[in-house]
């Protein structure tokens, strides 16, 4: 495919469409399955391939399914179908007859083995799998991505197509917030108490893929409007020892260490993973700001600038007990501490009727200490019965999670001349302890019926308890520290939520479908206790969904998704203490916030080619009480920013993904995502709506330079964007990357620069009654990481390896 195809994606598609349309003739099957040979586990999402027999011309192709198991359709004659899997050896079967006597073929149970071969061998044959797309859902191989090495797992869903991430961490799907994000498909404490702020100090080596699930299935938690984003940490299962170790190093400070480990004999396999890093993330911000009061303006010129040092632990460890090969008991436990210095410096310029009357100088500097250790504990039981899918899943799992804040803010204010402004200067202190202690049970059943058919059920309760303990200080001229009126109190929320789920999917000839309801109980109850102010929440909801299938052939398919999706409030947004680090602009959580409902729509086509694939959808999703932040300001200048319910959003768009092989050197991939958005927060403010229209792309080129050596370019652009109460600028970076296979194939060097000219800089404008404020926003500089990799195997491997390379040879 010519590059500049990729720039009509909506024209290739209807010429796809109609080609694969237009095969004529009686038309045969060939089906199977593909398992691991050491597990037999199924191995999903293989890719196929079928030629001419005895010819290189490319005839049809598709993807396997989770299971393992694929099904395509061909006209009569004679094939040769190449089967290709990430991590395992090539299948081959050739000479395969379809005709009126055997119109269909079954190759039965095909065994894959585990791919011995270096890194670079495997980017060279199948880098096209580091993206596998159904869809459902998109699967993420990012060990292939060269600017994952030595990156964070926000900044790794940063790099991921569909999903943008902010300076701050915050994560959102097409342009949406509000994204459910799980660990191995379950919710975790790696993730963090914020929803996703825990993914800053999740270290990107110990992630094996991303799947992210636009519109889920009933079987997934209602949660997440925007959709999931699942989390796959590393684990093997190949019998005997193996394992990697990964180094990092960078600037700003960035060392870091991991060793992932496996032992598996018989029916016992042991896996370890611990990661250690220390990181320096500096950031910057400006805020220009002007205030209407009766009779003048006032205006504030602020700067800011952050430091921020980080040591983290992770562990992760467990075991599998094979009872037989089709059952399997697992034990894991996580543990993480991070440890973080936070220092930020703000200055304050104030003028009153105009920039040349300059009314107040300050300075003020927060010192923040904050330990994070929390705890994850999980038993799962997994029973796959005779008949095929046939499957029971139980799951139990405890998170603690304890965070413990403990902030110095010292406050000096000048006036013009230099002299002190007493009543501007202070010394306070914040105390804020966070604990959440959850329990989850979850139990999920899945029988097929008749030749095609499936039903699927399944149970889940959870009980979540949260408690805030936060107090602010100030220094008097007695050397004694006393409560600052209004800011102690204790936040406890309480959350049970209680689900079932049942979903029945068929096949009929190209045309299949799967609809579900899920139902959910939400009790949630919330208490200021000093205050004793309380605010119970209590609702029960259906949540139905479908989806509809039509396979042209096996390679370019349709599909029409709903659901119906929640969004509850968040436990942050829900406190009422206000973050005090910048003593001009407060940030707080509500909580008379309402739960937000979203219906989504979503059409979507995959169509998979010889040298790549193309895959596009339109969506639509209407939602009711939308949560987002609201700013006011008041006659003084200070600010408070706080979640509130939305009338209604409404938003539409189109998205494009294309992959394609263009040379043998040279691969590009490039996603573009455009949509319209009308929210309408009238409620609040008659005057706060928007109707926007915005777009965002993505391009990567991967270069094989010779001698080893890969090198990749990333292109970021987000386009600006209107909101309820202003606009949001656009934002450009750019990402260099190179490594290079050492010590015979075991050891990988690479060399990434991230946001090349350190232009990732977040932009608004915000007007509201009063006021009108302007923000530049840089959560980190241009970053340099220099990442080693080495890849331990066994003897048995490592010969193995050498005779895979000699025969290729």
């Amino acid at each position: 495919m010519k590059f500049k195809h990729l720039l009509s994606l909506p024209i290739l598609l209807s010429v796809l469409s109609f080609q694969s349309m237009a095969q004529a003739g009686p038309k045969g099957k060939i089906k199977g399955q593909i398992i691991e040979k050491e597990s037999k586990a199924p191995v999903p999402f293989s890719s196929i391939r079928i030629f001419q027999a005895g010819a290189q011309k490319l005839i049809t192709g598709g993807i396997g399914d989770d299971k393992g198991q694929f099904s395509t359709d061909v006209v009569y004659g004679i094939y040769d179908v190449v089967i290709e899997s990430v991590g395992f050896e090539t299948i081959q079967q050739k000479g395969i007859s379809i005709n009126k006597e055997n119109q269909t073929i079954n190759l039965g149970v095909l065994e894959a083995k585990s791919s011995s071969k270096t890194l670079e061998e495997v980017t060279v044959k199948g880098q096209k799998a580091s993206m596998e797309l159904a869809l459902d859902k998109r699967i993420f191989n990012v060990g292939t991505d060269l600017a994952n090495r030595g990156a964070t797992a926000s900044e790794i869903l940063g790099n991921l197509p569909s999903i943008q991430v902010d300076g701050e961490g915050g994560v959102k799907l097409r342009g949406s917030d509000n994204v459910r994000i799980l660990i191995d498909g379950k919710p975790s404490t790696l993730v963090g108490i914020s929803g996703a702020g825990g993914l800053q100090s999740l270290q990107g080596n110990l992630i094996e893929k991303v799947e992210v699930i636009t519109n889920p299935s009933a079987r997934y938690e209602a949660e997440g409007m925007a959709g999931i984003i699942n989390i796959v940490l590393k684990k093997n299962q190949n019998q005997g020892f193996n394992g990697a170790i990964e180094t990092t190093t960078g600037y700003p400070e960035n060392f870091g260490a991991t060793a992932i480990v496996n032992y598996r004999k018989d029916k016992l396999n042991f896996f370890l993973n611990y990661g250690l890093f220390y990181r320096r993330t500096p950031g910057r911000g400006n805020i220009y700001q002007e205030v209407y009061a009766p009779g003048q303006t006032n205006y504030l010129q602020q700067t800011s600038q952050n430091n921020v040092r980080g040591m983290v632990n992770n562990i992760r460890g467990g075991a599998d007990y094979f009872f037989n090969e089709k059952t399997v008991l697992t034990g894991s436990y996580i543990f993480r501490r991070t440890d973080v210095r936070r220092i930020s410096d703000f200055h304050y310029l104030d003028y009153q009727k105009s920039l040349s009357n300059l009314y107040s100088i300050t300075d003020r500097q927060q010192d923040e200490k904050e330990a994070e250790p929390n705890s994850e504990y999980a038993l799962t039981f997994k029973k796959s019965f005779a008949r095929k899918g046939k499957e029971f899943t139980a799951d139990l799992r405890y998170l603690d999670y304890w965070e413990s804040s403990d902030q110095l803010f010292t406050q000096v204010g000048k006036r013009p001349d230099g002299s002190v402004f007493p009543e501007n200067s202070r010394i306070q202190k914040s105390l804020n302890d966070e604990a959440e202690h959850q329990w989850i049970l979850q139990a999920d059943y899945v029988n097929p019926v008749g030749k095609d058919g499936k039903i699927e059920t399944g149970l889940r309760t959870s009980f979540r308890d949260m408690t805030n303990d936060y107090v602010v200080t100030q220094k008097q001229e007695t050397g004694e520290f006393t409560v600052v009126p209004g800011l102690q109190n204790n936040f406890v929320y309480h959350e049970n939520i209680t689900a079932a789920y049942a979903i029945w999917g068929t096949k009929i000839k190209k045309f299949s479908y799967q609809v579900g309801i899920r139902g959910e109980m939400t009790d949630i109850r919330t208490e200021l206790l000093q205050t004793q102010e309380k605010n119970p929440r209590n609702y029960a909801n259906l949540f139905p969904s479908a989806h509809f299938t039509y396979s042209l052939t096996a390679d370019n398919s349709f599909q029409l998704g709903y659901s119906r999706r929640v969004r509850r409030p968040t436990y942050n947004e829900l406190s009422p203490f206000v973050t005090y680090s910048d003593n001009r602009n407060f940030f707080s959580g509500n909580p008379n916030l309402n739960p937000q409902f979203t219906d989504a729509f979503d059409l979507g086509h995959v169509k998979y080619y010889e040298n790549g694939s193309i895959s596009s959808s339109i969506y639509y999703r209407n939602t009711d009480g939308k949560i987002d932040r609201i700013r006011q300001v008041d006659a003084n200048g200070f600010s408070i920013t706080l979640p509130q319910n939305f009338k209604n959003e409404v938003s539409m768009g189109a998205e494009f993904t294309g992959s394609s092989n263009l040379s043998k050197v040279w691969k590009a991939d490039l996603s573009i995502n455009i949509f319209r958005a009308k929210a309408d927060a009238s409620n609040i403010d008659p005057n706060y709506v928007s109707d926007t229209y915005s777009w965002f792309a993505r391009h990567t080129s991967r270069f094989k330079l010779g001698g080893g050596v890969d090198a990749q370019l990333r292109a970021n652009y987000e386009a600006p964007q209107n909101t309820p109460q202003g606009s949001r600028g656009y934002i450009a970076w750019m990402d260099l990357s190179a490594s290079k296979d050492i010590m015979k194939g075991n050891g990988t060097l690479t060399l990434n620069i991230l946001d090349v000219f350190s232009s990732r800089i977040m932009r608004s404008e915000t007007r509201g009654t009063g006021f009108y404020t302007k923000s530049e926003f840089q959560g980190r500089l241009t970053q340099f990481n220099l990442t080693f990799n080495y890849r331990i195997k066994t003897t048995k491997q490592a010969a193995k390896q050498r005779r895979s390379m000699m025969d290729e040879e």
